[in-house]
């Protein structure tokens, strides 16, 4: 089984890193760290030592000064799960899921998973069932049907579901063996432009600017751990979509937060306006819904020359469920996770990982693969596309390996949280007790300059 610093050499060397940088990383902590069968914990010190050491290096670009970078697997972990520990003056967070979300048996004797904290995403649940959104009437309702039926049907009513397969049955499908041809985090020159000078200052990412159009968590992870090497993060987010209040307090340190109306030529402008200046552009949307409103990597490329653009999907960008909408429950559900932990577990059904994980270690992929990027783009020029996925990050993980007693891990409570890992701030939601940054940097240290806010609390305008 691969140690933590042979993980991260292949993540780092993967993307064109140096080798030689790896000597200055230090990883601590021993496995497991939170009851699972799977080694999540190194997942997440593994990929947040990867954007860690690509800020020391960008850092290096603009300064000349090599700097240490060291990640604690049990902090890590507990980043991994930051929206857990959060509170807002004191209080822990609401339920995490809408009444009707969650596992079903179906008629075929198959278990679906239901994603319906989003109303859509509900109703569509509903209207595929006809029936009202109350638990026992959808359990009802999906007696009648096979699986693989409904999750097909859902989809196409615009909802999101996953029948829980095994590993091995998740294999077999087109999809997975299109994931096997990809890498972990692509990174793909789409454009000539020349290297972009380095703005003053005095972190690795000072003076960049990064367009952050993400919900939920990967993509907003990915801000919030651009912003916490300084970056300036812009939240672009519409007033009718709907997000997860929670989760965006959690995600929202550092960020400025805007809302732009994307539907409308006026919003569109705005957004062309503001990507002129910008240095990356990182987006969740639903596969080409971006494009179809005239922002694609290619269009951007063409707006501003010498972009990074990164692109989050959940189930990759090539094979026939490439333009499939997911979160990381259903892909975990989806890919064998939720069948593997419960047979470890000896139970009948799914058993969920003890962290939205991929969601997590995706959100760091992306952030890892950015400044990859833009060291690239410094020194070589041109315009950048990075390409991540909570489906490849999953089948990363599972190659990790298997932990034999790791489901007899105690789970780590609140109270287990060391005091060092969280941090008091004031924030537009109230004082916050929050998990801090957990890639420690020796000349450059992580923090969040800005305070979380209500989306929409700034003009759609960058800094000056």
């Amino acid at each position: 089984m691969q140690s933590p610093t042979q993980i991260l050499k292949d993540i780092w060397t993967s993307a064109g890193g140096d080798a030689a940088a790896l000597a200055r990383v230090r990883l601590t902590g021993e496995e497991p760290q939170i009851p699972s069968s799977f080694r999540v914990a190194v997942a997440g010190q593994t990929t947040i030592a990867a954007a860690g050491l690509a800020a020391a290096e960008l850092w290096k670009l603009r300064s000349g000064e090599a700097q240490d970078v060291s990640v604690d697997m049990r902090h890590a972990v507990v980043e991994c799960r930051s929206e857990r520990y959060l509170r807002v003056d004191d209080k822990p967070p609401p339920p995490a899921w809408d009444a009707i979300a969650g596992v079903y048996r179906t008629g075929d004797n198959r278990f679906v998973r239901c994603h319906t904290n989003f109303p859509h995403h509900r109703d569509a649940v509903c209207n595929v069932l006809g029936c009202e959104p109350e638990r026992e009437k959808v359990q009802a309702a999906l007696m009648q049907w096979k699986g693989a039926d409904f999750e097909t049907a859902a989809y196409a009513a615009g909802g999101v579901v996953a029948l829980m397969r095994s590993h091995d049955e998740w294999s077999a499908l087109p999809q997975s063996r299109a994931l096997a041809e990809l890498p972990l985090v692509s990174v793909e020159k789409i454009g000539d432009a020349p290297p972009k000078p380095w703005p003053q200052g005095d972190r690795p990412l000072a003076g960049l600017r990064v367009l952050d159009l993400s919900r939920v968590i990967a993509g907003p992870v990915a801000g919030r751990t651009l912003a916490a090497h300084g970056a300036d993060v812009l939240l672009v987010s519409g007033p009718e979509l709907p997000a997860i209040p929670w989760l965006t307090i959690d995600t929202g340190r550092g960020k400025l937060t805007t809302f732009i109306e994307l539907k409308s030529e006026a919003g569109r402008a705005q957004l062309r306006e503001l990507l002129k200046d910008a240095d990356i552009f990182s987006q969740g949307y639903r596969p080409r819904a971006l494009a179809a409103l005239g922002f694609s990597p290619e269009d951007l490329a063409s707006i501003n020359p010498g972009i990074v653009y990164v692109t989050l999907s959940a189930y990759g960008h090539s094979g026939p469920w490439a333009e499939r909408r997911g979160f990381d429950s259903l892909v975990q559900t989806t890919t064998g996770f939720n069948d593997a932990e419960g047979k470890a577990a000896g139970i009948d059904g799914p058993k969920e990982l003890p962290a939205q994980m991929l969601d997590h270690a995706t959100g760091y992929l992306m952030a890892f693969g950015a400044m990859m990027a833009k060291a690239r783009q410094a020194r070589e020029g041109g315009s950048w596309h990075v390409r991540v996925s909570l489906a490849q990050t999953g089948r990363w993980l599972w190659t990790l390996g298997r932990l034999d007693s790791g489901l007899n891990t105690p789970d780590l409570t609140g109270a287990d949280v060391h005091p060092a890992f969280m941090e008091a701030v004031s924030s537009g939601f109230g004082t916050l007790s929050a998990v801090r940054h957990s890639a420690v940097l020796s000349a450059t240290p992580a923090r969040w300059s800005r305070p979380a806010t209500p989306l929409g609390s700034h003009p759609p305008q960058w800094p000056r």
